[in-house]
């Protein structure tokens, strides 16, 4: 086996309570005995940590999130970055990039990756970037300008958000990237010549953390006042998620079913959503829990009857990939509901595992809602199915070993 080397792993943002797929993976590296430093580009916001974020060792340095914070530590870059041999080749790349994508972020992750490469921490041997999209951009300049050869790991709204010049040129650029659904693994490898270069590696969970739920489910079927059936939903309130489609088709239910929603997640359109909640008059039946904690969440699936997540493609072409609340929930024996878009049907099969429907049609979800409601039956052989599946394919060690194999390959290369 080749030595293993510095990563200096590149994000947006950490530690993030929605991305706790990245900060597992990042774990599970550093247990696999991988070295990384954190490089991230913002500040984090979440109040809360989940505990794999105690867990993970490896050392965060932020990047100035706006240059105009740190102005001297840009001026510093920069002035170091002229002295560079591969600083023409870097502002060559730059306005090559520019008239395609004039905008401030696009001289923010210039400045960020003159930073990065002026202060190097912990003298890094290799980067990797989560995200395709601005934590690549910030990579790649950075590679660019010291000659380190660079990977990534793409996962949904950075694919589908991104034009497919840039796509492509980074594709090209990177020695591999990775992805976590089929979907977005077609769509990255009709982008580049280098078809070996794309690799499909689902993220899975951590079935240690998510350990077999044995207690029996309940029997609600929604005709009980005192008892409702329990709907539960984690993600962030973003056009994405479908939540106003949710809540319309929660307001198409027949009055005679007695049910109660928990939903948990921030993001910028809560306000909104509760005010449309009031709007459909179900205020009083919806408990908006805020972003928790990875224990709290895991408390929460144990005791729902039923998770929807009602995914779309957003109008900016954001989507979902295979939604790690799917998976976690799955593993938890809790019958999901979701929608055919992007990554899900490669978790979820109707009938067999879970119930799907399409997206943008309330009508189609309050059917499938009503059925799973009144039969608590069918919610238990398609929760205990939906768990042997992200069992017995959504395990995370698998992705680990093959991140693994794809660094210690690329370091044979060079070594």
């Amino acid at each position: 086996m080749p030595p293993r080397r510095k990563i200096l792993v590149v994000l947006k943002g950490y530690p993030r309570l929605s991305e706790t797929f990245i900060a597992q993976e990042l774990l599970g590296l550093e247990k696999a005995g991988f070295d990384l430093t954190l490089i991230s580009m913002r500040r984090p916001t979440d109040k809360k940590r989940h505990p794999v974020h105690d867990e993970i060792k490896a050392r965060v340095v932020y990047l100035p999130e706006y240059l105009h914070e740190e102005p001297i530590r840009v001026l510093k870059g920069l002035i170091s970055g002229f002295s560079k041999p591969r600083f023409g080749v870097l502002m060559k790349r730059f306005f090559a990039d520019l008239p395609r994508d004039i905008s401030r972020n696009r001289f923010r992750r210039l400045g960020q990756a003159l930073v990065l490469a002026r202060e190097w921490p912990d003298q890094g041997e290799w980067l990797h970037a989560h995200f395709i999209h601005t934590p690549s951009s910030v990579t790649e300049y950075a590679s660019i300008l010291t000659g380190t050869p660079w990977t990534c790991s793409a996962h949904a709204k950075d694919i589908w958000t991104s034009p497919d010049w840039d796509l492509s040129q980074k594709l090209d650029s990177a020695r591999w990237a990775v992805t976590c659904t089929r979907t977005g693994y077609e769509h990255m490898k009709a982008l580049t010549g280098r078809k070996d270069a794309v690799h499909l590696s689902y993220h899975g969970l951590d079935l240690a953390r998510f350990g077999h739920f044995a207690d029996e489910r309940s029997n609600r079927d929604g005709s009980d006042p005192a008892d409702p059936a329990f709907i539960l939903s984690v993600g962030r309130a973003v056009e994405k998620k479908g939540y106003d489609v949710l809540l319309r088709a929660l307001a198409l239910l027949p009055g005679d079913i007695n049910w109660r929603m928990d939903h948990i997640g921030g993001g910028e359109g809560l306000s909104e959503l509760k005010e449309l909640a009031g709007e459909l008059g179900l205020a009083e039946r919806i408990a908006w829990k805020g972003a928790l904690a990875q224990e709290d969440v895991l408390d929460h699936y144990r005791r729902a009857d039923i998770f929807a997540l009602a995914c779309r493609i957003a109008a900016n072409g954001d989507r979902d990939g295979l939604p790690n609340v799917l998976v976690e929930a799955s593993s938890q024996r809790l019958m999901c509901l979701s929608t055919n878009v992007s990554g899900v049907p490669e978790l979820l099969i109707d009938g067999e595992n879970g119930l799907i429907v399409p997206p943008e049609d309330p009508a189609a979800l309050a059917k499938a809602l009503e059925t799973a409601i009144r039969n608590p039956n069918m919610r238990k052989r398609l929760g205990d199915a939906a768990e042997e599946r992200v069992r017995g394919h959504f395990d995370y060690h698998s992705s680990i070993r093959q991140l693994s194999s794809l660094f210690e390959a690329e370091w044979q290369k060079v070594s």
